[in-house]
């Protein structure tokens, strides 16, 4: 399970180091093999999953019909974009160029860990999400029996 919010510095080749709470945990999870892809739902973020939990999410995106466009779309950001990184001798994974490039992701980003998944957002892409605060508009019926 991954869970809380680390600064990361991507250096000029495009390399993160992973925060040193999480690699005995990367490691244990998948052997050390990660799968970056677009985040479909949010600009200005990557999705990196353990190996094991990609091949789940990839099945079940590409078991989608193919004739509708939003399946394509899905399919194409999630599965078409993937990229298996694996952390060199000093825990830096290298992000494909072109998926930081798209999601904004310089020198200084954010990582998340999300339960199954962290997501790697650029540093202003969190910024301005964090900023947003939830109306009453935003709140859902499952949300709503949180006791929070």
């Amino acid at each position: 399970m991954f869970q809380g919010e680390t600064a990361i510095s991507v250096d000029d080749k495009g390399r993160l180091a992973i925060p040193t709470m999480y690699r005995e945990l990367v490691a244990g999870a998948c052997a050390n093999r990660l799968v970056v892809t677009y985040n479909p739902f949010e600009h200005g973020c990557l999705w990196l999953f353990p190996h094991a939990q990609w091949e789940q999410v990839r099945d079940q995106v590409n078991a989608l019909p193919s004739v509708k466009a939003a399946h394509r779309n899905l399919q194409m950001k999630l599965v078409g974009a993937a990229a298996v990184v694996e952390p060199d001798s000093a825990a830096r994974i290298l992000l494909p160029a072109s998926q930081r490039s798209t999601a904004g992701i310089e020198k200084k980003a954010v990582l998340l860990g999300m339960g199954n998944k962290f997501e790697l957002w650029s540093e202003q892409a969190h910024l301005a999400k964090i900023r947003q605060t939830l109306g009453e508009d935003d709140i859902t019926h499952e949300m709503a029996d949180l006791r929070l």
